[in-house]
């Protein structure tokens, strides 16, 4: 077949399948998954989220278990959203001694009705530096929250959490504002630092938090008591929400929506590669078949009955509890299986195939069965396969994830089965972590439902057009 020929098939193909609603969506819904894929780097909030998504320290400025940012449309109090601070004024001074003082100025715009569930300060130093971190309010007021002194940094990263390491100057704040006996008496309910740091300074503040809108300045400044050998870099802040992100995060604070997208790449190749490679064995086994008939069609097909009847799901259990699950030996297995789709559909068709005047006459040329069942078989009914590859895709993508969900998935990347494993494991339909559960069963269903159009839309086209010949 010539480029003209192929050039030509493939126009007739998309003037007959852009007819079918349904594969134009199943299309659609495919070339978005694509961009999603190839533009992961720059889509993932969370950059690491692949290589680190069971790394607990990578993901400990998040809140657990955080609905997604846009719930707050749809409540009376607004919750602060967790958000990360990287721009900074920086300045620089010349202390007594050689000593340098570098201060980096974080503006946070704070406009919610509840307090951030803490502020996080992140710094990369060298040498031995001391860190004091503070807080100018709204209202003018200047807290000195935190300080430490670190030594022997070599580009380690320097974490203050306003939280733990503020408390005591936050309570010497409010004892500004209220008694000795009223602290008493509140002193049953508990208090974070965030609490205190964004409530309005007056007497009763212990009791009930009133928000202190405005922007507040996070500073945090770095002295280097030798600039030659020491240094700071890379500050950040975070400020830790009680609502995260576009979907979510989980029990361990990972960002679910990084999840999701890093899990579509092994949907796809999952799917694509189990039924590519499952296909392909069937179609030549079925052109096998039936090109040789007799003995060899029947001892085929016996085979074909025996894997055919064999359940899959049981197998793919065992064989993930035996071995260490890898997701490529999942794909093995699952091709060991599904290779049998296609092999009755193609042995029918290659049965006719067989009987036409140029397979006829490439034997009388003398032409070896191989050349003829790879050269002039196997191109022909390769394109009437494409239906039943669409189709095999969703099955291959729900059998990873049902053994994902049983804890026997790779747990070296992350999948949309494992997701739903954590999920199950961390009791999320009883604690009403719905954010955690229906994402990741909805794109499964997406998934299947768009290979499934696919598949579909290509059987009306294409089977049709073999019963003319």
């Amino acid at each position: 077949m010539n480029f003209a020929d192929m050039k030509y098939r493939l126009s007739e193909f998309w003037s007959e399948f852009k007819k079918e609603r349904s594969g134009l969506v199943g299309l659609a819904i495919l070339i978005l998954s694509l961009l999603v894929v190839i533009f992961e780097p720059v889509i993932l909030p969370w950059k690491e989220a692949n290589s680190k998504w069971r790394n607990i320290d990578y993901w400990q400025d998040n809140s657990a278990s955080a609905p997604p940012a846009w719930t707050n449309a749809f409540t009376k109090l607004k919750a602060p959203e967790t958000v990360r601070l990287e721009k900074a004024e920086k300045e620089e001074a010349e202390l007594d001694g050689g000593v340098k003082l570098v201060t980096y100025t974080f503006d946070y715009h704070y406009g919610a009705d509840k307090a951030p569930l803490d502020v996080i300060f992140h710094i990369t130093g060298h040498g031995d530096v001391p860190v004091q971190v503070s807080v100018e309010r709204p209202d003018g007021t200047t807290l000195d929250l935190a300080q430490r002194f670190e030594q022997g940094l070599a580009g380690q990263d320097i974490r203050i959490s306003l939280d733990n390491d503020g408390r005591e100057a936050a309570f010497s704040f409010i004892k500004n504002y209220e008694s000795a006996e009223a602290l008493e008496r509140y002193s049953g309910r508990s208090l974070r630092t965030g609490d205190i740091l964004f409530n309005v300074a007056r007497e009763g503040m212990a009791m009930e938090f009133k928000p202190l809108k405005g922007t507040y300045k996070l500073v945090v400044k770095a002295m280097l008591l030798d600039p030659e050998n020491s240094s700071v870099e890379n500050p950040y802040v975070v400020v830790t929400g009680s609502v995260s992100g576009i979907l979510g995060t989980d029990d361990s604070k990972r960002d679910l929506f990084s999840g999701l997208v890093a899990g579509l790449k092994w949907a796809l190749l999952i799917g694509l590669l189990t039924s590519a490679i499952s296909v392909l064995i069937g179609v030549i086994y079925g052109i096998i078949s039936a090109y040789f008939g007799g003995a060899v069609d029947s001892v085929m097909q016996f085979v074909y009955q025996i894997v055919n009847s064999m359940p899959v799901l049981p197998v793919l259990i065992v064989i993930s509890a035996i071995f260490k699950p890898s997701i490529y030996m999942l794909i093995a297995v699952m091709v060991l299986f599904f290779w049998t789709g296609s092999v009755m559909t193609v042995r029918s068709m290659a049965l006719q195939i067989k009987e036409e005047t140029y397979i006829e006459a490439a034997k009388a040329l003398g032409a070896k069965k191989s050349r003829i069942i790879f050269k002039h078989m196997v191109p022909i009914l390769i394109p009437y396969s494409f239906a039943s590859m669409a189709l095999s895709v969703p099955s291959a993508i729900v059998y990873e994830s049902s053994v994902s969900l049983l804890g026997l998935g790779d747990a070296t990347i992350v999948t949309w089965g494992q997701i739903l494993h954590d999920a199950m494991q961390g009791a999320a339909i009883l604690k009403g972590i719905w954010w955690w559960i229906l994402p990741p069963g909805l794109l499964i269903a997406i998934m299947g439902m768009t290979f499934a159009f696919l598949g579909f839309s290509m059987d009306k086209i294409l089977h049709p057009k073999l019963k003319t010949r």
